[in-house]
């Protein structure tokens, strides 16, 4: 099957039912070996830009033809019979509406598989789902339980704890820095496993903005912050957008230390296998006295570090 991708999580869970996307997306690198296989798609957004540049860029964009452009000519000659989209966010990445008027333009008939997660269960589901178009049920049911497996022993440990309220931390997770968004969809569920309260959003609510104000009123007991898209390096370079704020200093997680950065543009916004890499490091990032003993698959390193490192180390990157 010639399987076309069109996000970086569509692209992680076809791999992880052992199969190669003719084609993927633009940000789309992680299996590493992606990096090479034709982009169907472009950006019109500068990715390097400041978080405040890239909001105004898309603003500006939602009214000259959207965030994304898919290259129809190579589409046509990779001769897709699956493309695998999202409805989720049509600023995250190329959106199921794009991907329709582009098969229009095309001579072939790809069935069009669109995910819109907003939970960890979404995200299982959508594995099996891949799996289904695939002809690789079996291989999805076999990761999802090793998924679940991985899941389990986290949601285990916290609940053997028996935390009360006092236990669980108020924590905040922004997936924008300016203007600040707080993080949402499945990210509920993971701070809740991992043995913290999030009291900015409901699970399944969307990432949304929020005044400044109401960060300062819940006062976070733990920040992390993860910006959509951005790596370590790129949280680093917008750090101020946070750290000038009126009231920063005074926050219970800046006073007691507990902030941290965490690579968002691989982990916590990709919904895709890694979301369970992301709860085994937020675990000891939330209950360090749990889970000080754990040694998960990937390095709490290679996805989160406290964040006065990154500012003082401009220039560090997690690993994919």
């Amino acid at each position: 099957m010639r399987i076309v991708t069109t996000l970086p999580s569509a692209t992680e869970t076809v791999a992880a039912l052992g199969l190669e996307p003719v084609g993927v997306s633009h940000e789309c690198d992680y299996p590493p070996a992606v990096e090479s296989l034709p982009s169907v798609t472009d950006s019109r957004i500068d990715a390097d830009a400041s978080s405040s540049e890239i909001d105004q860029q898309v603003l500006e964009t939602a009214d000259d033809g959207g965030v994304y452009d898919v290259d129809t000519d190579l589409l046509e000659s990779l001769e897709p019979d699956l493309i695998v989209t999202q409805g989720m966010c049509d600023v995250c990445a190329v959106d199921e509406v794009v991907m329709a008027d582009a098969v229009e333009e095309i001579d072939a008939d790809p069935e069009i598989l669109t995910t819109d997660p907003h939970s960890v269960a979404d995200v299982l589901e959508d594995l099996e789902r891949i799996g289904r178009a695939t002809g690789r049920e079996e291989r999805a049911r076999a990761v999802r339980a090793d998924l679940e497996s991985r899941i389990d022993a986290i949601r285990g440990r916290t609940a053997e704890a028996d935390l009360a309220g006092d236990d669980r931390p108020r924590v905040a997770i922004f997936d924008w820095t300016d203007p600040v968004m707080v993080a949402g969809h499945w990210t509920t569920d993971l701070v809740e496993w991992a043995g913290g309260e999030y009291g900015l959003a409901d699970a399944g609510d969307r990432s949304s903005p929020r005044e400044w104000s109401e960060i300062r009123e819940y006062d976070p007991e733990l920040i992390v912050v993860a910006p959509c898209g951005f790596g370590l390096e790129q949280t680093a370079a917008n750090a101020a957008d946070l750290t000038e704020r009126e009231g920063w200093d005074d926050l219970t997680a800046v006073r007691e230390g507990r902030v941290w950065a965490m690579d968002g543009h691989h982990y916590l916004n990709r919904p895709g296998p890694r979301l369970v890499d992301t709860l085994e490091a937020l675990a000891p990032i939330v209950q360090p006295d749990l889970f000080d003993e754990e040694t998960p698959p990937v390095a709490l390193e290679k996805i989160a570090v406290p964040f006065e490192r990154v500012t003082e180390r401009p220039d560090l990157e997690a690993e994919a």
